[in-house]
């Protein structure tokens, strides 16, 4: 598993972090039951400092992405991936009332669409049926 990260970034190191751990698990590069790189060895890798990841996997372990196993370390939880596209499809119907929000406001449909569109193709998705 690869992480990068962007030290001169306006986002936060471990959430930097975090985001990188929930692309792989998205993209299937961490099996279920997967062990997550330690904090030490990360940090290191990283050049960061261990309380900063520390802090990553906290949330991990707190989103019910990872479980802690005692003297051994993290592990990807088994349901790590269906917790994703849950949470995904939850941010989707967010979407659905934010659109009903923007319509009432007086936005038009193909303001909404166009915005959706740039979005869309921004992130490379523009052309997928």
């Amino acid at each position: 598993m690869l992480i990068q990260i962007d030290k001169l970034s306006r986002t936060p190191i471990y959430e930097q972090v975090i985001s990188q751990i929930e692309l792989h698990i998205r993209l299937g590069d961490l099996p279920r039951g997967e062990p997550l790189p330690s904090v030490r060895s990360l940090s290191q890798s990283l050049g960061v400092n261990p309380n900063t990841l520390q802090k990553a996997y906290a949330e991990l372990e707190r989103r019910g992405l990872c479980v802690s196993v005692p003297g051994s370390g993290r592990y990807l939880a088994a349901d790590a991936s269906e917790r994703l596209l849950s949470r995904s499809r939850q941010q989707l119907q967010e979407l659905g009332v934010l659109i009903k929000t923007l319509l009432g406001a007086g936005l038009t449909r193909e303001e909404i669409l166009r915005c959706v569109t740039d979005a869309l193709d921004s992130a490379g998705e523009g052309d997928k049926p």
